[in-house]
């Protein structure tokens, strides 16, 4: 099955924590772990951030959060309309920083390719950068999920369920529980 969202929202740092928590709440339908959910909210961070800070330089504009989930293979976009990235290979260095004087760490790109199966970057100086990220989503025992029975192997004497059958798991984290522990992260 597949869904998507779309949401717009000014480019101020206080909107960062909001749009990772969107990302994830959209995401926890899916009944991700709590690793996979932290991933996809360190990501959507880090490219929200850059968003703000360098492709607005903190001088406000609107950040464009985009997430849609085929299966188990989770899709997301965040998009600025601000200054552009001119070498973008340069920008994707390891510790490379545009805004030195900010103590910025360079690690945000690097950050979104560690947590994330695919990245990448469209920029066009003066008229915005594009992000693109996909994670495929897996059990404990590292199959897929979405096969035609709902239930995949988690190690001796367990079972997962896909989201087709959601039901509380024996020793696991089922989607209610996992609700309640981002509702806790607020």
């Amino acid at each position: 099955m597949r869904n998507q969202m779309r949401i717009f929202f000014d480019a101020v740092s206080e909107n960062e924590a909001f749009a990772r928590l969107v990302a994830a709440g959209f995401f926890a339908q899916l009944n991700p772990t709590i690793a996979e959910i932290t991933d996809v909210k360190t990501a959507v961070s880090e490219a929200v951030t850059n968003a703000i800070i360098h492709g607005y330089e903190g001088k406000g504009g609107t950040v464009e959060l985009f997430c849609a989930y085929d299966e188990n293979r989770l899709q997301i976009e965040v998009a600025d309309r601000g200054i552009g990235i001119t070498n973008i290979a340069q920008a994707m260095e390891p510790l490379y920083t545009s805004k030195p004087e900010l103590e910025r760490s360079g690690m945000g790109f690097t950050i979104m390719e560690t947590f994330m199966d695919k990245m990448r970057v469209e920029s066009i100086p003066h008229f915005g950068t594009r992000v693109y990220m996909e994670k495929d989503l897996k059990t404990e025992c590292g199959d897929s999920l979405g096969s035609n029975t709902g239930i995949h192997s988690a190690g001796p004497g367990r079972t997962s369920r896909s989201k087709r059958n959601a039901a509380p798991r024996k020793y696991g984290i089922n989607l209610e529980h996992c609700k309640k522990i981002l509702w806790a992260w607020i």
